[in-house]
């Protein structure tokens, strides 16, 4: 079998690290060997935030170099074009529209590049551009745009929806595991 990675890039606060513990488990739980690395900037400040996800019949590295995953899943617009040199040939990236200014934009020392979206639509052949943060306020919090991501990303894979949704319910406290079931649920649509 194919070891398969899938790279999750976005930005301090987005909720990369709980979409990466989600899926780590969920793969783990279908029987997979699981690699799951993080790389932290500056996290706490709104910095960029990367995880690495492989899984496969025996994964010996977490790390995703250049030209090697299969799956992108970006938080944010700025964040999916810092890793196109990752993905693999034939590879999928799910982009959500969302900006998020940087710092150097904040600022005032920087601009936000103009029309993100559309020069990855451009230039590459599988993007899957998403308003997760939308969808995520329509399930009722700004905070589920991961889930959101997360079913989209459910989308291309072959683990059935109710294992992904034993896995959210696994790993998010109880309260807060119908809003994300929905969040899910309106990314997959």
């Amino acid at each position: 079998m194919k070891t398969t990675n899938i790279m999750i890039v976005g930005v301090g606060g987005q909720g990369s690290l709980l979409a990466s513990k989600l899926l780590g488990n969920l793969l783990l739980d279908q029987g997979y060997d699981v690699k799951v690395s993080e790389v932290h900037g500056m996290s706490q400040r709104g910095g960029s935030v990367v995880t690495y996800v492989k899984f496969g019949e025996r994964v010996y590295s977490p790390i995703i170099d250049r030209c090697e995953a299969d799956f992108i899943v970006a938080f944010e617009g700025l964040e999916a074009a810092r890793y196109v040199p990752n993905l693999a040939q034939g590879g999928r990236f799910i982009v959500n529209t969302q900006q998020i200014d940087p710092m150097p934009v904040i600022t005032g020392a920087a601009e936000y590049p103009v029309d993100i979206i559309d020069r990855l639509q451009d230039s590459l052949s599988n993007v899957d551009a998403i308003d997760a943060l939308a969808l995520a306020k329509e399930a009722g919090s700004v905070k589920a745009v991961n889930m959101v991501l997360m079913g989209r990303l459910s989308k291309y894979m072959s683990i059935p929806e109710e294992k992904w949704i034993d896995a959210i319910k696994k790993s998010v406290a109880p309260k807060f595991t119908q809003m994300n079931i929905k969040a899910f649920t309106l990314g997959r649509k």
